[in-house]
């Protein structure tokens, strides 16, 4: 059974910073890119950041880059989104996604919560 299951998320102060975690399984891990996307309320998702099975190649959503780190750990099959000096707008419910190929979703995790106020 395939499961990717988000944590991390949570209220946060603009400035501030939460790394979110996504722990994978029930499929080859190293086999999969791994993907952030978020979606705001009322608007559509949006991919945030992505990363190669080897974890060499990354792309990152322009408003994020620069604040955000994308990295994974095939040992432990788990991959994370470190963000930094979050803002308002940052604010969206973060999905994981594991993808055969570049740009493609197989696999959806549930979601978590981040939320950035003062």
């Amino acid at each position: 059974q395939v499961q990717l299951v988000e944590s991390g998320g949570g209220l946060v102060q603009p400035g501030g910073s939460l790394r979110l975690s996504c722990a994978a399984s029930g499929f080859t891990f190293s086999s999969y890119a791994m993907n952030w996307y978020r979606q705001a309320s009322g608007k559509e998702r949006e991919l945030v950041a992505r990363i190669t099975f080897t974890g060499t190649g990354k792309n990152y959503l322009d408003s994020v880059r620069g604040r955000f780190i994308i990295s994974r750990d095939n040992a432990l099959n788990t991959v994370y989104l470190q963000m930094n000096n979050l803002k308002p707008e940052d604010t969206a419910v973060y999905y994981c996604g594991a993808g055969t190929n570049w740009g493609t979703v197989d696999y959806w995790g549930q979601g978590t919560q981040v939320t950035v106020s003062s």
